[in-house]
């Protein structure tokens, strides 16, 4: 059941940050017409934090890395070591990282930019979630 969790919460952070990868380097449209209306980046919301300094880590989209990290966690359930020792500790390691900085994000997008974007915390949400189930094996 947790590995069918996993691998559900990783495909959805995997297109979402494909989402916000793709309209940070400007190939799509944040308002695209294909896009799930729920989806689409307005003007005054998700739009305006991609190209805000705190969207980028080190000069690349905090969204380009989430896909790295949901890619990982597939390929580490598909080759069955994501539980095994050591790997288990560094996905467990890199999860808590993605926690603390979506509690950081979170707190940005909320005091700082004041912008309510649902897709930032449906993001921070299943970085919390893959935590909460790799911490609980």
């Amino acid at each position: 059941m947790s590995v069918m969790t996993l691998f559900l919460l990783a495909a959805a952070g995997f297109l979402i940050s494909t989402y916000f990868t793709s309209v940070s380097y400007r190939w799509i449209r944040p308002d695209a017409a294909w896009i799930p209306s729920f989806c689409q980046m307005g003007e005054r919301t998700c739009a305006t934090i991609v190209f805000t300094p705190r969207a980028r880590l080190l000069g690349v989209p905090n969204s380009l890395l989430a896909q790295f990290f949901y890619a990982a966690i597939v390929v580490g359930l598909w080759e069955e070591f994501l539980f095994s020792s050591p790997f288990y500790y560094l996905y467990l390691s890199a999860s808590l990282l993605t926690v603390f900085l979506g509690l950081y994000l979170s707190y940005s997008l909320l005091f700082l930019t004041r912008v309510n974007c649902k897709l930032c915390f449906t993001s921070h949400g299943i970085n919390l979630a893959i935590f909460l189930i790799l911490l609980i094996q």
